[in-house]
């Protein structure tokens, strides 16, 4: 599953030129240039980056910046700030806001898409590699293993998709929803029942005698992987 990033831009070529260089380069891209429903997009699917302009609609990036760290779910999400101010008052103005990274426009394609491979491997350094671990439990994403205290364990297809996507997303809360579109599909009508379904499965798969279970159930909200 590749990384997503999600566009906060209101200037329409700006954001279709950003969309195009992420998707070139393998990245799953949403966009909006409005701020308050950038807001909306992260609880609903949360992004492994975020590419946030100062300047936008409805809510400023700097207030969005300040209203997702100030939130447990999204404190961690990396964000890179993306303005025409160059002062050095605003550049440090974003970064005390919780900004991870700023680039000033105009700006190189090129430079961008090396700070946002930067940010995303500082924050979540398995997306760089196909080899994700947990504690003694490791998924190769190129073979399509997975082995705990080295020994190999036998999960079916939709199990090693929902393992990944958990430990893509380590000690993230993520709701059944969500589990639903990342593993199955957006336009999937399955029934977010089947979720329980196939993290039981998982677990059985995954959890032999005396092994700690990486699984947790969050009551009312969803599931997340505990790390660390």
């Amino acid at each position: 599953m590749n990384a997503s990033v999600l566009v906060v831009e209101d200037d329409t070529a700006l954001c279709e030129l950003l969309t195009w260089n992420l998707s070139a380069e393998g990245y799953e891209v949403r966009s909006t240039g409005d701020g308050e429903e950038a807001l909306v997009m992260v609880r609903e699917q949360m992004p492994d980056a975020i590419v946030l302009d100062w300047m936008i609609e409805q809510v400023p990036g700097i207030e969005v910046c300040r209203q997702l760290r100030k939130d447990k779910q999204t404190a961690r999400v990396p964000i890179l700030m993306l303005t025409a101010r160059g002062e050095e008052e605003d550049m440090i103005r974003g970064l005390r806001t919780g900004a991870d990274d700023y680039v000033t426009k105009p700006f190189s394609p090129r430079e961008l898409m090396a700070r946002i491979e930067a940010l995303l491997r500082r924050a979540r350094p398995s997306l760089t590699g196909s080899v994700l671990s947990w504690g003694d439990l490791e998924l190769d994403a190129t073979s399509h293993r997975v082995r705990r205290g080295g020994e190999p364990l036998h999960l079916g297809p939709t199990e090693f998709r929902l393992l990944r996507y958990f430990m893509e997303r380590p000690n993230r809360v993520v709701s059944r929803q969500q589990i639903l579109d990342g593993v199955w599909g957006m336009d999937s009508d399955i029934d977010e029942r089947t979720v329980d379904v196939h993290i039981r499965r998982l677990r059985k798969a995954i959890n032999r005698d005396g092994d700690t279970d990486p699984i947790r159930t969050v009551r009312a909200a969803g599931y997340a992987m505990d790390v660390g």
